[in-house]
């Protein structure tokens, strides 16, 4: 006698979300949201309700307002560790770090994250799912601490790796903006000065009816032509920047110039090129710790060091070590990396503690970053000086000289 096969129970789908605009039978316009098959069914139902639809959108995946920045991607890696450690169950550890967090985005992503979960997807196909806050190197250690079932460790050691790399590009950022912001300041100063300071300097020497110094009248004919034809200074910045965001957004030739001559910056390209190193090491280690292969670990290495002088180095170890050679000389063959890195490396690879050593190389030069960029203000301070002196000080001297002039022939 034949038997009827169990019937699998159905999974029930989650219904689409609409959100909707319309008018009531009383004439007023409300809103209001809804699950329902599709729009149309939606539409009909708002219509035997007594309300006349105007507009009706699907609600889309797309997150709530705030934006997600990379900090907040490392907090989270370290709040589910600590979670995590603590015994709680993955999606309750998630619903409690969603539930307390100050932005709405990462609120929504968290609940995405659970949700996914919740319907049978491990950790890392739950977050490979957000491809623009989690990247392929998060996602891979995930996944290879589920598979060894060490996700507790693993999930730690991403944390400290992102809390580590994003500490890093902070410290350059600032190290980059000081300088920066000073310049700016002293152009917009100067900039003030010329348009509407020294316009009211220039009616009261026409007063005095005196020879005025050449330095002086070379600033009021500067004065005069940036008044007349200031336009012509905005209009050249404006395309200057655009080509220059276009260039470095579509050109690899142009980036690599461009990082080039970063790297040869005084003081700030030493900055650079140790914060480089650092992130090499510290994510080369992480992908040991994973178990990642040298050679497939050698792509996420490269992406994560910020610059395609290191970035080409790197790819060009990673060809290098596939036909068998050892990792220090292929970072030899490079000339890129200190001898003291090369040397760790070395030792790292004969003595099968690699991944001990490249640890205490980003360790190294993480605090050699910290140390500069500490001391930026110091080592910069001439040439912020210098660039002051010249363009608002100038602007101050040929301004008084006549004064100074006038006072000297009346004594």
């Amino acid at each position: 006698m034949a038997t009827l096969a169990a019937k699998k129970p159905a999974v029930k789908k989650e219904l689409p979300t609409f959100t909707w605009e319309g008018i009531n039978k009383a004439g007023v316009k409300i809103r209001g949201e809804n699950q329902a098959i599709n729009e149309n069914f939606l539409r009909a139902e708002l219509r035997r309700q007594g309300v006349i639809p105007k507009t009706v959108r699907k609600k889309g995946n797309r997150l709530a307002k705030g934006k997600i920045k990379a900090v907040d991607i490392s907090y989270f890696a370290r709040q589910l560790t600590t979670m995590m450690r603590a015994g709680v169950p993955m999606v309750q550890s998630l619903e409690l770090i969603g539930s307390g967090h100050d932005n709405p985005a990462m609120r929504t992503l968290i609940k995405k994250i659970s949700t996914d979960i919740e319907g049978g997807a491990d950790l890392a196909g739950a977050l490979a799912a957000h491809p623009a806050h989690f990247d392929n190197l998060f996602v891979n250690l995930i996944r290879a601490g589920e598979q060894a079932g060490t996700l507790e460790d693993m999930i730690d050691k991403v944390a400290t790796y992102k809390e580590k790399t994003e500490s890093m590009k902070a410290k350059v950022k600032k190290a980059m903006m000081y300088p920066l912001m000073v310049i700016i300041a002293a152009v917009v100063v100067s900039t003030i000065m010329l348009v509407w300071v020294i316009p009211t300097f220039k009616d009261i020497f026409e007063g005095f009816g005196a020879d005025l110094p050449a330095f002086t009248l070379w600033v009021i004919s500067l004065s005069e032509w940036l008044q007349a034809k200031g336009y012509i200074v905005i209009i050249v910045t404006v395309i200057a920047i655009v080509s220059f965001t276009q260039a470095r957004r579509r050109s690899r030739k142009f980036n690599r110039f461009v990082d080039k001559s970063v790297l040869k910056i005084p003081v700030m390209g030493e900055i650079i090129n140790k914060s480089a190193v650092a992130r090499f090491a510290r994510t080369l280690s992480t992908m040991f710790a994973a178990g990642v292969p040298l050679v497939e670990a050698m792509d996420a290495v490269a992406g994560s060091t910020g610059n395609i002088v290191y970035e080409e180095a790197t790819l060009q170890m990673k060809e290098d070590t596939a036909k068998g050679v050892q990792l220090y000389v292929a970072m030899m063959t490079t000339q890129q990396f200190p001898s003291m890195v090369v040397q760790m490396t070395k030792i790292g690879e004969e003595s099968g503690r690699l991944e001990e050593m490249l640890d205490k190389v980003a360790d190294y030069f993480e605090e050699q970053v910290d140390d500069m960029v500490d001391n930026l203000s110091k080592q910069i301070e001439p040439m912020i000086m210098a660039i002051l002196g010249v363009l608002v000080g100038g602007l101050v001297v040929a301004m008084y000289l006549p004064i100074f002039k006038m006072g000297a022939a009346v004594g």
